[in-house]
């Protein structure tokens, strides 16, 4: 868990990064920025309050993470505070070399200081590298004698961080717990942030393990379980709410123990196996066979394992369990597929 109660923002830089392909430019401060006691606050609101999740990550490289640019100059930073302006620098002109997609926007980037974080029961300093990247029209109300007139003005919602990124000065040796946010970009656009300019890989902790497990199950169950066996949308919703139902009421997951409570079939359990260590080397990923399940990942999760049968564009079926309550049929007078529902109360 990450808190940020007590912490404080030591030193701050500010530069403007530029899409590189479309010819935009970098613009860097020769200075650090100055805050005053009223704009630090918010700008502690606007950098942490976004960092909610327990989902953490850490930097990476394929030979070796000293060759990590944001790993080595943040490491600078740590060894002497002194030196943020200098690496901010740095590392605008790192992510200036990766802002090449033509959806990157133009947008202000920050390099902060912290100190007094808490994550998981410890307290270290911090370095947040943080962007902006859109931009809001405010109305502003302002007297003019006895009356009002109305403006605009165009600035950044402190409730809305685009792009944020804080390492914490902890596990160094396995490149610092990291914790990310993307608000703005969902799609390939967003790798040069978390894959490019970051270059992170998922901590193999409890919170991955689950989420892993989460998102093999319902992978196996929409896309490989009906290519090798014969199932019904029912029986698929059937298999997603046992293995939901199963990870909400254990502490732990055990490979055997889910095998025999919610697969059950040897044949299952089998394809499953198999897919699994497949799932594992497209994704790599490191899938244990048994490992503290997350409640936060389950609860984060769980609305992608909605069990839901969609008929045509009339109805959806949402199942929540009881699978021996739902019949399928064939209307020969009708020709059509049919659904029986078996209920003892209408709310």
């Amino acid at each position: 868990m990450m808190h940020f109660d007590e912490s404080r923002l030591n030193y701050l830089a500010l530069h403007k990064v530029g899409n590189k392909s479309s010819g935009e430019e970098v613009l860097l401060s020769n200075k650090l920025l100055e805050v005053n006691d009223v704009i630090k606050p918010l700008l502690l609101q606007y950098f942490l309050t976004p960092f909610r999740s327990e989902e953490l990550y850490n930097l990476s490289h394929p030979s070796d993470i000293n060759l990590n640019e944001v790993y080595h100059y943040v490491s600078a930073i740590f060894e002497n505070p002194g030196s943020l302006l200098e690496q901010s620098q740095n590392l605008a002109q790192h992510l200036y070399r990766h802002s090449t997609h033509p959806k990157v926007k133009t947008g202000e980037f920050y390099v902060a200081s912290f100190s007094g974080c808490r994550v998981n029961d410890e307290t270290v300093e911090a370095v947040g590298l943080f962007k902006s990247e859109s931009r809001e029209t405010y109305l502003k109300i302002y007297p003019v004698g006895s009356s009002f007139e109305i403006g605009h003005d165009d600035g950044i919602n402190i409730h809305k961080l685009d792009k944020g990124c804080i390492i914490f000065n902890t596990g160094g040796e396995e490149g610092y717990l990291v914790a990310i946010v993307d608000n703005l970009n969902k799609g390939s656009e967003a790798q040069y942030w978390r894959d490019d300019f970051l270059q992170v890989t998922p901590r193999s902790d409890s919170f991955h393990s689950t989420r892993a497990v989460m998102d093999l199950c319902r992978k196996f169950v929409n896309d490989q379980l009906p290519q090798e066996f014969e199932v019904s949308r029912a029986d698929q919703a059937d298999l997603l709410n046992r293995s939901m139902k199963f990870l909400k009421e254990n502490d732990e997951f055990e490979i055997e123990e889910f095998n025999d409570q919610v697969l059950s079939a040897p044949a299952i359990i089998n394809s499953f196996s198999e897919y699994k260590n497949q799932f594992k080397a497209e994704h790599d990923l490191d899938i244990p066979e048994n490992f503290q399940i997350s409640e936060s990942a389950v609860k984060s999760q769980s609305r992608f394992m909605k069990s839901v049968i969609k008929l045509d564009k009339n109805f959806h079926i949402y199942i929540h369990g009881e699978r021996q309550m739902v019949e399928k049929g064939y209307d020969e007078a009708k020709q059509m597929n049919y659904y029986k529902l078996f209920f003892k109360e209408e709310s």
